[in-house]
């Protein structure tokens, strides 16, 4: 079959592959990857609540996520957009904090309905697009390189086409039939078909990088969506797009499936080092608490607050019922006088930055 860029691919093939997906190389890279997942699903399991993970490792998956498709921003907007009102975020900002919210809601979704489908797709797109549109019907999507506006890829077209190769995807990572393959190779399977398929009019590889990371939740490989995925395809990204390039020309799926293992071993080694880090901060910081405000009696519940999130204020406190209003601002400026947090001023709203975790996840982020 010849394929041509410039024509809607719509004899894309169905998967499984036509390949060898399970070839010793492969199978010896799954093991590596496996044990790199296992070891990342247990530290995990060591930080109290799963939003600390969810708000600040993954704020930065989000920023990644976001940046291979060119959609910018900081780590501090990043940071502070996640504890101010709405209007005060800038839209390029507004955009990366759905995809937070797009794969919180995601996790929520599959626990409900424990499998992926097209439905649970278009929900965590619509989440991420702030849309209401679906799978695409209108022809001409195109893929081109931005620098030079050549046409490098035209994926298939027709919503009845679009659907049913669709339905083939979850079929393949879903159904008992292919239940002998190891979950890692479809999950690079997957990442693959649906990057070709492209549903959306925009937003594919952001709801595709989800979808990746829920579904190994889903396959029980990890509890949370805690994989750091993003950072290893921004710095790999020329190879990323190569190899996918060379699966669509020459059916060459063996080095694109040691890309992605290789991309879920690297990530679970970075993502636990950055656990530790904030389990180490977050025993530092409940110590000094306890040491330098000896009264204050909620050490705990308090020092889980301030790891949500890089930045704090008192409606955090009221809502997890600590203090009453004026209470938790003497306790926010308690902290911040024996320099746990710093004070800052954003427009008419003061936030207290955690100064610790600020510095540790700009570190992480370089």
């Amino acid at each position: 079959m010849t394929f041509n860029r410039s024509k809607p691919y719509n004899d894309l093939p169905l998967l499984p592959p036509h390949a060898d997906i399970e070839s010793k190389v492969i199978l010896r890279k799954v093991a590596s990857a496996r044990a790199a997942l296992a070891e990342l699903k247990g530290i995990a399991e060591t930080i109290p609540q799963p939003e600390i993970l969810i708000n600040t490792i993954l704020l930065q998956e989000a920023k990644d996520s976001s940046e291979i498709e060119n959609i910018i921003t900081t780590n501090d907007s990043l940071y502070k957009a996640a504890v101010l009102k709405d209007d005060r975020i800038d839209t390029a900002t507004k955009e990366v904090i759905r995809y937070r919210q797009a794969l919180w809601s995601g996790f929520n979704i599959l626990k409900k309905k424990q499998f992926i489908n097209t439905n649970v797709a278009i929900e965590i797109y619509q989440i991420l697009k702030d849309t209401s549109a679906g799978i695409r019907k209108i022809p001409g999507t195109t893929l081109k390189n931005t620098a030079t506006g050549e046409i490098m890829y035209t994926p298939p077209e027709g919503e009845t086409l679009l659907r049913d190769k669709l339905d083939n995807l979850w079929h393949f990572i879903n159904d008992g039939e292919f239940a002998a393959t190891d979950p890692l190779i479809k999950m690079a399977a997957m990442h693959y078909q649906f990057e070709s398929i492209h549903p959306f009019t925009d937003g594919n590889g952001r709801t595709g990088r989800i979808l990746n990371v829920l579904y190994l939740v889903h396959e029980g490989l990890l509890n949370l969506p805690i994989l750091y995925h993003s950072s290893y395809i921004i710095r790999e990204k020329q190879e990323y797009y190569r190899l996918l390039k060379e699966v669509t020309n020459n059916n060459s799926w063996e080095p694109w499936i040691i890309y992605m293992l290789s991309s879920v071993e690297e990530t679970s080694r970075q993502t636990i080092k950055k656990i530790a880090i904030i389990r180490g901060l977050m025993a530092k910081t409940f110590e000094h608490i306890k040491t330098r405000l000896p009264r204050l009696k909620q050490a705990k519940e308090i020092t889980e607050i301030l790891f949500m999130n890089p930045y704090c204020k008192i409606e955090h406190f009221v809502k997890q019922k600590i203090a009453v209003r004026q209470s938790a601002s003497k306790y926010l400026k308690d902290l911040e006088s024996i320099g746990i947090l710093k004070s800052e001023q954003v427009w008419k709203e003061t936030v207290y930055r955690n100064v610790n975790l600020w510095s540790a996840l700009s570190k992480m982020s370089r």
